[in-house]
């Protein structure tokens, strides 16, 4: 066994200890990174009658924008929807797993997965993502739906490692969530109509693509506006981007008036 002085023992780190009596190679720099495109900035608030799910367009590599018109917010079923942050190809497969399997539950069992069923399936599949997390392909997503049990709309928040977190109010995700969230916090209502709850999820993007370069605002010239959609008892309903482009055109004369 190799011994070490004092000022010079890699302690509890075994990659350390591996490096010290070199058995791995020492690497300096970026040689070899690759960027691959990611997914910011997503949201999700409560209001009254549900849920409302939001996410810019934008996915980056590096400092390029390698996507305009990524829909980061997508339906799972019915009855709920899932907002990706990370990675967007492992993103992408992971959300298309997860609607196959909803799809497969409710054909074998001939009924929907409780909400909190689906939530934990998701989490699942997020903690067997963490190999490819622990590389550098971090996949963080947001769950949100309407639960016809309790009649009432209910959010979750994952970490990588698998771990599932019901908020009460709103959650952010991304690398622009400070931004939205605080946004969120100021403007939340547990109240709020629906017009009340989409106007504050468009202003939450709007703030974070004003300071995180990231996230991607409305874009009026090629007609792309984030992916906004309401859950409820009624079910997935997607925003319209005519209705959208309204909202944003009131948000950006407010902030030429102020």
């Amino acid at each position: 066994m190799p011994f070490f002085d004092p000022g010079d023992d890699p302690g509890s780190s075994f990659p350390e200890l591996l490096r010290r009596i070199g058995l791995t190679p020492v690497v300096t720099g970026d040689r070899g990174s690759v960027d691959v495109p990611h997914a910011t900035t997503c949201v999700a608030l409560r209001f009254a009658d549900g849920v409302v799910m939001a996410g810019d367009r934008r996915a980056t590599s590096g400092n390029l924008i390698s996507h305009r018109s990524m829909e980061k917010v997508v339906q799972a079923d019915s009855h709920s929807g899932v907002a990706i942050a990370g990675a967007a190809g492992p993103a992408m497969e992971m959300i298309r797993l997860f609607q196959l399997q909803l799809e497969h539950y409710e054909k074998v069992e001939g009924s929907l997965l409780s909400l909190e069923g689906k939530a934990n399936q998701l989490s699942m599949m997020v903690r067997g993502n963490l190999p490819a997390a622990m590389q550098g392909l971090v996949v963080v997503p947001l769950f949100a739906g309407y639960d016809l049990r309790r009649q009432q709309g209910r959010l979750w928040a994952y970490d990588v490692t698998g771990g599932r977190y019901e908020e009460r109010e709103y959650i952010a995700t991304g690398s622009g969530s400070l931004h939205a969230s605080t946004v969120i916090k100021v403007g939340f209502r547990s109240d709020m109509s629906r017009d009340d709850a989409i106007n504050l999820a468009a202003r939450s993007l709007w703030e974070a693509a004003d300071a995180d370069s990231a996230t991607g605002g409305p874009d009026a010239l090629r007609g792309i506006y984030p992916i906004v959609a309401t859950v409820t008892a009624d079910g997935w309903q997607p925003i319209g981007d005519d209705e959208l482009a309204t909202r944003f055109e009131a948000i950006a004369s407010e902030v030429r008036a102020r």
